[in-house]
């Protein structure tokens, strides 16, 4: 059985890709000073550097749920705070002016009760910033799942999908925060990163979305498990003019802003 925990560093190998949508994701925040900020699921805290030099001054914490990846955060920001806490039982000890979750949300159930939940406890004129990959029906994630189904894995990981929550359409997220909010935007975007071989687009998902695959088995079937995906991925993906491969990941993006009063 492998660690059940997140791998910072495999996660780092991409990490100027999983930035780049925290960064666009914090340049549509409106607010020109906060006072405290709370970064949900701060992963090794890419997004939470982001976060404290955008306001400088602001009480910054960082959350997670993986004692690996708070334990590389504080290293690389040794003057922010980091929690370990689970964003479904989350509450902060006062109201945020800016509760930012960078790709997070996707692993917690119930949008329905959560999303209005995290709104109703920011400040008033506070803002709620999410992004989350968008990816369930790309090749990368529905072979995953095809090849969740086969022997001798089945009996092992045939459920595993369930880990992750299922996105909701753009409009039922506007439709959640809408009626309490000063406004709302919603958007969606699919990035196009070029990739040098399909080893390096399972790589990729690795480091996230194959974990709740991978992680329940033993080495052998785990080696097994991964030739067969990489060969699946190969097919999939086709070389391009430059004869690299081109992924293609949507993510969901929302931004709301609290009534002032």
């Amino acid at each position: 059985m492998a660690d059940s925990d997140w791998n910072p560093e495999l996660y780092r190998r991409f990490e100027d890709e999983r930035t780049r949508p925290a960064r666009e994701l914090l340049a549509r925040v409106t607010l020109t000073r906060a006072a405290r900020i709370c970064d949900l699921g701060c992963g090794p805290g890419n997004s939470t550097e982001l976060l404290v030099e955008r306001f400088r001054g602001a009480q910054v914490v960082g959350t997670d749920n993986s004692k690996a990846m708070l334990a590389s955060a504080r290293k690389r920001l040794p003057a922010c705070r980091f929690e370990l806490c689970d964003i479904a039982q989350w509450q902060p000890s006062e109201p945020p002016d800016l509760i930012y979750a960078n790709a997070a949300l996707q692993w917690v159930a119930d949008h329905e009760t959560l999303l209005p939940r995290l709104f109703k406890t920011l400040a008033p004129g506070g803002v709620l910033a999410i992004q989350m990959p968008d990816n369930r029906d790309e090749p990368t994630h529905r072979l995953m799942r095809e090849v969740a189904t086969l022997d001798p894995w089945a009996s092992s990981i045939a459920r595993a999908a369930i880990v992750r929550t299922k996105i909701l359409a753009l409009h039922a997220y506007y439709d959640l925060l809408a009626a309490d909010a000063a406004e709302v935007d919603v958007w969606r975007t699919a990035y196009q990163h070029p990739m040098d071989t399909p080893a390096a687009i399972v790589e990729w998902v690795r480091g996230t979305g194959l974990r709740p695959f991978v992680d329940p088995l033993t080495s052998a079937y785990r080696e097994g498990f991964l030739a067969e995906y990489e060969r699946r991925i190969a097919l999939a993906y086709l070389p391009r003019a430059d004869r690299r491969l081109l992924l293609a990941f949507p993510r969901l993006f929302i931004v709301a802003r609290r009534r002032a009063t």
